[in-house]
């Protein structure tokens, strides 16, 4: 491995250390590198155990999900944007808690409900909520199980 290509690959081993990447993040960060020397610094990393792409789609749906209130589709859909594969994406949404992610939506579709008291209009007020909801990755029938007990609240 040339000088440059183990300068960047121990760059990398020390930032993959610190957090979770997918191979299309270590893609990403190899631009502007010969493909030969990159494919080979990102096949280091992935047989070192630095990058797993299982490792990451789990972290990334747990940590999305807990966190910050994603809900599925929203989660499913940027892991398919970085390239990892449908049964992983799959396995790793089976990990999500899903007593606690169906709290979460709550919790997060309630606290929109509140924003929303000030539209006078009805029919705005439902569309808002379900776009939010919807935005946020929820599926329709949470979204409408939770609108119809917050609107006889």
């Amino acid at each position: 491995m040339e000088e440059a290509a183990q300068k960047q690959l121990d760059r990398l081993m020390r930032l993959c250390a610190g957090r979770e990447y997918c191979r299309s993040d270590i893609r990403r960060k190899l631009t502007g590198f010969p493909s030969r020397d990159a494919e080979e610094v990102l096949a280091t990393l992935c047989r070192e155990g630095y990058v797993d792409d299982t490792r990451y789609a789990r972290a990334f749906a747990r940590d999305k999900s807990a966190l910050q209130g994603w809900g599925s589709l929203k989660i499913k859909l940027a892991l398919q944007r970085k390239g990892i594969p449908a049964a992983t994406i799959a396995a790793a949404l089976a990990d999500i808690d899903s007593g606690a992610a169906a709290a979460r939506c709550e919790q997060v579709l309630h606290a929109k409900w509140k924003t929303l008291q000030r539209e006078t209009d009805p029919a705005r007020r439902e569309a808002k909520f379900f776009r939010y909801g919807l935005g946020r990755g929820y599926n329709y029938e949470e979204i409408k199980r939770i609108y119809d007990h917050l609107r006889r609240d």
